[in-house]
C-alpha cells in the first residue's frame, strides 16, 4: 500500500500511479514580464492560462510544486453541474433570477469540461452518472424532492428520483433509503484531466514554471507581480488560483476560505464482475452525510472511496484504516479486499459553500473556495477570469457579487471554530 508523504514532489496515490502526461516544467529563474501571471497550477490556474493563451495573451504560471499537485490531482473526481448549494437554497441567498443564472453557469461548467476533454483528446476516463444516496429516510425524501424540483422548475431532464429499491438495484448496500440519479453528471481521473489541460495550455503558448513557490506579491512600475526564491514575474494582471494552498500570500482573502483535509483510498483491483456488482451502472456515488462518503469505480475496476473525519491540521497516521472503516460500513462484502493506495489533500470551503471570486485590486483577480464542486466550476472560472482580463467582466461579477462571509475568528481562530462545528454535525450523522 502506498501512503501520502507530504514532502514528495507528487504525493503517492492511485492517480499518480496511473498518470499519463507527467511532463516536468523548469522552475522560474530570473526576471520575466508577461501579460498575465497566474499563481497556482491546479484546475483553476491551468484553465485560466489555457483560456488566456487562446486569446493571445502572454501567460506565465507559477506552481509551488507540480501541476495538479494539490486538490486538483487528489480529489474524488466527481463532475457535477449547478453549484455546491442546491437551487432551492440558492434562491433564498441571492434571489430567484440570480440563482437561476448561477445554476446555468454551473451547468455550463460541466459541459465545458466535457468539451475540453473532447477537444484536446484528454485521456481521463470520463464516465457518466452520479447517484445521490440518502442515509436517512428524511434525507432520501429531500433528495427525491430536489430531483423533482430540478425537472419541474429548472427543466433539467437528466435527473430522476430513486426509491430505496431502485437505489439498491444500482448500489449493493443496505445503507441507503433512496435518492436520485443524475445521468448527465459524471466522474473522471482528475490528475490526468489537469495534466491534459496543461498540455493544451502549453500548446496554446502558456509558459508553466513548477517548483516555484510565490513568496510575495510585489509591484514594480505600477504593475503587479510575484517574487519567488529565484526570480520575479511582472505582469499587467495577476491571478491568484491557489485555493487551499493560499497560505499567507494574500491575507485579505485568506479568512474567507477554510482548508480542510480530505482522504481517499483505492482498493486492489476487484475484477469487472465484482466491481459491477457494487455499482451496477458505473456511476459515482455521494451520500447525504455532513461528512460525506463519496466513491466510484476506476477504469481498472478498483473502488476509489473517499471519507473519514480528521480534526487536526496534520494527516492521521493511518489514512487507509480510517477510510477503510467508512468503506466497510457501506460495503461490508469488501472485508477481504486490500487497500493499495491511501492519500489525503486539502479542499478549500467557504462559509456558505459558494465559490469566492473577486479582485484584491483592479489588476489582481482571484477565484477560490469551490467547496467540493471544483472539478467543474474551476474550468469555468478560468474562462470567466480570461473574459474579465479582456474587459468583459459581466460573468466574473456574477460570481464576485455572491456574499462571501468570513470565518469567525479570522484566519487565526477559524480552525478551532470549524472543529467544533464538524464534531457537532458528525454526531448528527451518527444519530
Amino acid at each position: 500500500m502506498s501512503t501520502l508523504q507530504q514532502s514528495d514532489p507528487y504525493p503517492p496515490s492511485y492517480y499518480l500511479a496511473t498518470a499519463r502526461e507527467l511532463h516536468p516544467a523548469p522552475p522560474l529563474a530570473g526576471e520575466v514580464t508577461c501579460d498575465v501571471c497566474v499563481v497556482g497550477g491546479g484546475f483553476t490556474g491551468i484553465a485560466t492560462a489555457l483560456h488566456l493563451a487562446e486569446r493571445g495573451y502572454k501567460v506565465v504560471v507559477l506552481e509551488a510544486q507540480r501541476v495538479g499537485w494539490g486538490a486538483s490531482g487528489r480529489n474524488g473526481g466527481q463532475l457535477s453541474g449547478g453549484q455546491r448549494v442546491d437551487p432551492e437554497t440558492m434562491e433564498k441567498i441571492v434571489g430567484k433570477d440570480r440563482a437561476r443564472l448561477l445554476w446555468e453557469l454551473g451547468e455550463e461548467s460541466k459541459n465545458l469540461v466535457k468539451q475540453r476533454i473532447a477537444r484536446h483528446g484528454i485521456d481521463c476516463d470520463l464516465k457518466p452518472g452520479i447517484i445521490g444516496a440518502g442515509i436517512k429516510g428524511s434525507h432520501a425524501r429531500e433528495m427525491q424532492d430536489h430531483a423533482r424540483f430540478l425537472r419541474d422548475d429548472y427543466g433539467y431532464e437528466h435527473v430522476r428520483p430513486l426509491s430505496r429499491e431502485e437505489l439498491r438495484a444500482l448500489v449493493a448496500s443496505d445503507r441507503y433509503h433512496g435518492g436520485y440519479l443524475d445521468s448527465d453528471a459524471g466522474h473522471l481521473h482528475p490528475l490526468n484531466y489537469v495534466l491534459g489541460l496543461a498540455r493544451a495550455a502549453r500548446e496554446a503558448g502558456a509558459v508553466i514554471h513548477e517548483m516555484s513557490p510565490a513568496l510575495e506579491i510585489v509591484r514594480q512600475n505600477g504593475r503587479p507581480g510575484v517574487r519567488t526564491a529565484a526570480g520575479r514575474v511582472s505582469a499587467d494582471f495577476l491571478v491568484l488560483a491557489c485555493n487551499g494552498h493560499l497560505g499567507n500570500l494574500a491575507p485579505p482573502i485568506s479568512s474567507t476560505i477554510m482548508p480542510i483535509n480530505n482522504f481517499v483510498i483505492a482498493t486492489a483491483p476487484l475484477g469487472e464482475a465484482r466491481a459491477r456488482a457494487l455499482i451496477a451502472n458505473g456511476a459515482a456515488v455521494a451520500d447525504s452525510k455532513y461528512v460525506i462518503d463519496y466513491y466510484r469505480l476506476s477504469a481498472d475496476h478498483r473502488l476509489l472511496f473517499g471519507g473519514g473525519e480528521s480534526y487536526r491540521m496534520s494527516y492521521p497516521e493511518d489514512i487507509a484504516g480510517l477510510v477503510r472503516r467508512c468503506m466497510l460500513r457501506v460495503f461490508p462484502q469488501l472485508e477481504d479486499v486490500a487497500v493499495d493506495y491511501a492519500w489525503g489533500g486539502k479542499v478549500a470551503i467557504t462559509m456558505n459553500r459558494l465559490p469566492a471570486f473577486g479582485r484584491l485590486e483592479k489588476d489582481i483577480l482571484y477565484a477560490q473556495g469551490f467547496s467540493g464542486q471544483g472539478v467543474a466550476l474551476t474550468t469555468l472560472a478560468g474562462q470567466v477570469i480570461a473574459e474579465a482580463v479582456a474587459g468583459q467582466a459581466e460573468r466574473f461579477d456574477v460570481f464576485a457579487e455572491i456574499p462571501t462571509p468570513r470565518f469567525p475568528g479570522g484566519a487565526l481562530l477559524r480552525w478551532p471554530s470549524l472543529v467544533v462545528g464538524m464534531l457537532y454535525y458528525s454526531l448528527l450523522d451518527k444519530l
